[in-house]
């Protein structure tokens, strides 16, 4: 896209997701078969070398867009990654402060309303579309009810 904008002659770097953008890589489970029916894990190490064209795209999205991360193997798994890490509480852009909300494509993304953040689990077509502006749609309860105590 970012090719196509600059043969136009405009400004490649128009295109940016237009919300921030945390992409965790879990720990990925490649392995060797050493006999018929034992299976040893590879290391790190050898996942990387296989995955090094991978991991050099990663880097340059990193770098050509703002508000775009990639969370490295190794740190930890996706739903700990968002608790300990990326959940903020609270954002602010433009001198305007909103709650901190996730739209993850792993299934323990809701895990994060643990810490008061809201978050929904949905497919990657959704959460791309998110990424890209689009509105992503969420069935609602009926009711909803808080109530507020003196602790």
């Amino acid at each position: 896209m970012r090719s196509a904008v600059g043969r136009l002659g405009r400004d490649a770097s128009l295109i940016e997701p237009l919300v921030p953008v945390d992409l965790v890589i879990d720990p990925f489970g490649t392995g060797r078969f050493l006999e018929q029916h034992r299976r040893i894990p590879s290391q790190h190490g050898d996942g990387i070398q296989a995955y090094r064209a991978r991991y050099q795209f990663l880097k340059w999205g990193m770098q050509a867009f703002k508000s775009f991360s990639v969370v490295p193997p190794g740190i930890g798994i996706v739903h700990q990654v968002n608790l300990e890490y990326l959940a903020k509480g609270v954002q602010q852009r433009d001198g305007i402060y909103y709650p901190d909300t996730l739209v993850g494509t792993d299934s323990h993304s809701t895990m994060i309303n643990g810490v008061g953040v809201v978050g929904w689990g949905v497919g990657g077509i959704e959460a791309e579309a998110g990424m890209l502006g689009q509105p992503v749609y969420f069935l609602t309860p009926m009711w909803s009810a808080y109530t507020w105590r003196d602790v």
